[in-house]
């Protein structure tokens, strides 16, 4: 289950524009690490402290081709986190209804609840 830290976390790492980039690029096929550069116009070392930031969240995937490694994303990873933030932007989710039938926002009802336990 993701929570609200984790969606903050995801958000966090795709923030920066070269990291959207490189997602978009390694869409399409496996990349090394010069080819990524190459194709970025960045110096392999920029893209190589990119990579270890996406290969810690899990977005991408390391494989040793002999001399080289290539990353490929993290197919598994994405439709969690895509679900979890189609699941943030979705105006519909988290809305329950009152005994009334009159529609109430979930976390509205969790902070009245713990209100009342409080008391």
């Amino acid at each position: 289950m993701i929570d609200s830290k984790d969606i903050a976390r995801l958000l966090k790492i795709l923030s920066i524009e070269t990291r959207v980039k490189m997602l978009n690029l390694l869409k399409c096929r496996a990349l090394c690490v010069n080819a990524l550069a190459a194709q970025l116009a960045i110096t392999p070392g920029a893209v190589s402290q990119h990579l270890r930031i996406m290969r810690d969240a899990g977005l991408v995937i390391d494989e040793k081709h002999g001399y080289y490694v290539h990353y490929r994303l993290n197919e598994k990873t994405l439709v969690v986190w895509r679900e979890a933030v189609e699941k943030l932007l979705n105006p519909k989710s988290g809305i329950e209804t009152t005994k009334k039938g009159n529609p109430k926002c979930a976390a509205v009802m969790k902070n009245k609840a713990v209100k009342n336990r409080k008391t």
